[in-house]
């Protein structure tokens, strides 16, 4: 019986050698980054991931679940945008705009969750690339999914992204103050009121 993490892949292997997981794991993000990058996460399928690295698309399933979780891992984000949204759909709608605030102060608080964050953000103002992959998650895994946790339009769901975004980079890259050193319940009070006003239909 054929070994599923077997194929060409995408680094040449020899045809007596068996790739580790990590190795394996690796290649399909690769191979996943390329095709996100060319073909958008609509256009990009788990089967074409998996022949574009060279294994069976059962062990991309394995690795990843479903495509949404190949994306995720792909541009290393440090959260699971379905937990987020999970929460914020489960609060009173007036109070959605509070806490995406908390959840963002919470995720660029913690160092190694905001080093891939910076890291995303810089790589997409210089490569097209990794604009095209931010786009993508953006509009596609993101930002569409919480339009719809919360009932708004793509338009507002943006507006409040630019806003968060905005003062995550002053906060965290610029260190603008005394923003940089404003506690998160000060930031919640005057930015949470700007997002729900974007929130509401």
């Amino acid at each position: 019986m054929t070994d599923p993490s077997r194929g060409a892949g995408r680094s040449g292997r020899g045809p007596g050698r068996r790739p580790g997981p990590t190795e394996t794991r690796e290649e399909i993000l690769a191979a996943a980054r390329d095709l996100f990058a060319e073909k958008g996460f609509d256009g990009t399928s788990l089967r074409a991931i998996a022949r574009a690295a060279g294994v069976d698309p059962t062990l991309v399933h394995h690795f990843f679940g479903n495509k949404e979780g190949v994306f995720v891992e792909a541009l290393r984000f440090p959260m699971d945008p379905a937990v987020v949204l999970s929460r914020v759909a489960s609060v009173p709608r007036d109070q959605a705009g509070e806490l995406m605030v908390r959840t963002f102060l919470e995720v660029w608080r913690d160092e190694e969750r905001r080093s891939p964050l910076l890291a995303m953000l810089r790589s997409a103002m210089t490569n097209e690339r990794a604009a095209a992959l931010l786009r993508e998650f953006i509009t596609s895994v993101l930002f569409s999914r919480a339009g719809k946790a919360v009932d708004a339009p793509p338009l507002r769901i943006q507006a409040a992204a630019g806003q968060l975004i905005g003062l995550m980079i002053l906060r965290h890259v610029v260190r603008v103050e005394p923003l940089a050193s404003a506690s998160e319940d000060e930031l919640v009070d005057i930015v949470a009121p700007t997002i729900q006003r974007c929130l509401a239909s």
